[in-house]
C-alpha cells in the first residue's frame, strides 16, 4: 500500500491511548530538541565564565548538532539491529550523563567534549523513538495521535529553549541549563523500562556500513571545522583549507562506498526524485538561515543592548512563540492544497523576516525587530511540516525510514552550518557581521522558495504535524 493511501484512508476506530509510553518517548525527544536552542541565551554568560571566545561558543552549539546530524543514520541502523528500546535507553543514558558533564565543565574544551557526547545520545534516541511509538500503539488511530504529539514536541522543545534558558541562567546560573536534564532523563529511563515494549532485534539485517558512516561523519566535521575556524584563522589559512579538503575527499569517499555497498545506509536512488532532493536542500537552507539567526540574536541583544539572559529569553518569544501556530496552520493548508503553497509562502515570509534584521543597529529600538522575528518564526513553522510531507510522499513506503533520517540529518547539517558560518562572519564586528549573515540567510530562503516552486508537486496531501 502506498504512503499516500496509508495517510488518506479512514483510521480505525480507536480506544483510549495510553499516556505513559508516549510520555517516556516525548521526554527524551523534548530534551534532544531543547538542547539545540536552550544554550543560545546562555552563550554570552558561558563565554564570560569560562573565558571562551566566539569560536569556542560556536563549538558549544555545533559540537552537539554536528554529532547529532552525522550519526542519525547510524542510530537508525543500530536500532533495527539491536532493538529500538535498547538503543533508546542507551541514548537516554548517554545523553543524561553527558548533560552532567556539561554542567560541571571547568573549561571550554571539556564543555565542548561533553556536548559531542550529548549529540551521540541524541542520534541514538531520535530514530528509535518513532519505532517505539509504532510498537507501543498498534491501534492505527491512537498511533496517529501519538505521532502528532511527537511531532509537536520538536516545535515546543526548540521554541521553549531560549525562554527557558534565560529563566534558568538568571535564577540558577548557566550550569542549570544542563542540570535540568538529569531529573528529566532519569524519569524518561524509568518510564521507558516500565511502559515501553521490548522491540525485537533484526538479527538477519546486514552490517551497519561503518566505513561509509565514518566517511560521512568526517565530511561533516571537516565542513563545520572549516567554517568555524575561518573566523579566527582566516579563510586561506592552511588549517582551514585542510578542513575543507577533508570535507570534499570524505564526501567523495562516502558516495563511492555507498554505490558499492550491498546494503547502503543511504540509498542514493532516493535522490532521483526531484521533490525529495529539493526538500533535502530546502531543509539545509532553512535551518542555516533560521538557526544562524537564532545564534546571533542573543549575542546582539546581550552585547549590543546589554540585556540580561532573562531579558534576552523574553525578547526572543516573538520568534519562537509562533511555531505551534504556524505548524498547525501549515498542516491544514497542506491537507487542502498540497505542500507547495505553504512551503513557498513560508519561505518568502521567512526571507522577509530575516531581511528585517538589517534594521538592527547599536541604537535600534526593540519594537522595530518584533515583526522580523515573528516573520522568521512563522516562515520556518509554515515550511517544515509541508517539507516533511513532501519527503515522505516522494519515496516508496519501505524507504520511509531512510527518507526521514536523511531529512532530519539535512536539517541538523543546516543548523550546524548556520552557527559555524554566521558566527565566523561576526569576527570583524557584531553588527556588520550580523547584516552580512542575514543577507546570506535571506538569499538562502529565497533560493529555497524557487526550489519549492519548481520541484515540489502541488497536489501531494497529508502533512505530518510539528515543525
Amino acid at each position: 500500500m502506498s504512503t499516500l493511501s496509508a495517510l488518506t484512508r479512514k483510521p480505525q476506530v480507536s480506544g483510549r491511548m495510553p499516556v505513559l509510553p508516549l510520555l517516556a518517548v516525548c521526554l527524551g525527544y523534548f530534551m534532544v530538541m531543547l538542547d539545540v536552542t536552550v544554550v543560545t541565551v546562555a552563550l554570552p554568560v558561558i563565554g564570560t565564565a569560562l573565558d571562551a571566545g566566539v569560536t569556542g561558543l560556536q563549538w558549544v552549539v555545533d559540537g552537539y548538532t554536528l554529532v547529532f546530524a552525522g550519526l542519525l543514520l547510524f542510530g537508525g541502523g543500530l536500532g533495527d539491529r539491536l532493538g529500538s528500546r535498547r538503543v533508546f535507553l542507551a541514548g537516554l543514558t548517554v545523553f543524561t550523563a553527558a548533560s552532567a558533564g556539561c554542567a560541571v565543565a571547568p573549561v571550554p574544551g571539556v564543555l565542548v567534549l561533553a556536548r559531542l557526547v550529548q549529540g551521540l545520545g541524541a542520534a541514538l534516541m531520535v530514530p528509535a523513538s518513532l519505532a517505539l511509538l509504532r510498537a507501543a500503539y498498534p491501534d492505527q488511530a491512537a498511533r496517529a495521535r501519538a505521532f502528532g504529539v511527537w511531532g509537536m514536541v520538536a516545535g515546543l522543545g526548540g521554541g521553549a529553549g531560549p525562554v527557558l534558558g534565560g529563566v534558568l541562567v538568571a535564577s540558577c546560573g548557566w550550569r542549570s541549563v544542563f542540570l535540568m536534564n538529569l531529573p528529566v532523563g532519569i524519569a524518561a529511563v524509568l518510564l521507558t523500562v516500565r511502559h515501553l515494549p521490548v522491540s525485537p532485534a533484526a538479527a538477519t539485517r546486514p552490517g551497519l556500513d561503518l566505513p561509509a558512516q565514518a566517511a560521512v561523519t568526517l565530511s561533516l566535521a571537516g565542513l563545520t571545522t572549516g567554517c568555524i575556524e575561518a573566523g579566527a584563522l582566516g579563510w586561506t589559512h592552511p588549517g582551514v583549507l585542510a578542513a575543507f579538503l577533508t570535507f570534499a575527499v570524505a564526501l567523495a569517499a562516502f558516495i563511492v562506498l555507498e554505490r558499492r555497498s550491498r546494503a547502503p545506509m543511504l540509498p542514493l536512488a532516493l535522490f532521483r526524485a526531484r521533490s525529495f532532493s529539493a526538500s533535502a536542500v530546502i531543509g539545509v537552507l532553512l535551518n542555516t538561515g533560521f538557526y544562524g539567526m537564532l545564534f546571533l540574536a542573543p549575542l546582539y541583544f546581550q552585547r549590543v543592548h546589554h540585556y540580561s539572559a532573562l531579558h534576552t529569553g523574553i525578547v526572543l518569544v516573538p520568534t519562537v512563540g509562533v511555531t505551534a501556530l504556524g505548524s498547525a496552520l501549515a498542516g491544514r493548508i497542506t491537507a487542502r492544497t498540497g505542500p507547495r503553497l505553504p512551503m513557498v509562502t513560508g519561505l518568502l515570509i521567512g526571507a522577509a523576516g530575516l531581511s528585517g534584521w538589517l534594521l538592527a543597529g547599536p541604537n535600534t529600538p526593540y519594537l522595530v525587530l518584533v515583526a522580523p522575528m515573528v516573520a522568521a518564526g512563522l516562515g520556518i513553522s509554515l515550511t517544515m511540516p509541508a517539507s516533511t510531507a513532501v519527503v515522505m510522499e516522494s519515496v516508496p513506503a519501505e524507504r520511509g525510514g531512510a527518507a526521514a533520517a536523511v531529512f532530519n540529518a539535512a536539517r541538523q547539517i543546516g543548523s550546524a552550518l548556520g552557527v559555524a558560518l554566521f558566527g565566523t562572519l561576526i569576527a570583524g564586528g557584531l553588527v556588520t557581521g550580523l547584516h552580512t549573515a542575514i543577507l546570506i540567510g535571506a538569499a538562502g530562503f529565497l533560493a529555497a522558495a524557487v526550489l519549492a516552486a519548481r520541484c515540489v508537486p502541488p497536489g501531494v496531501r497529508g502533512a505530518p504535524h510539528g515543525a
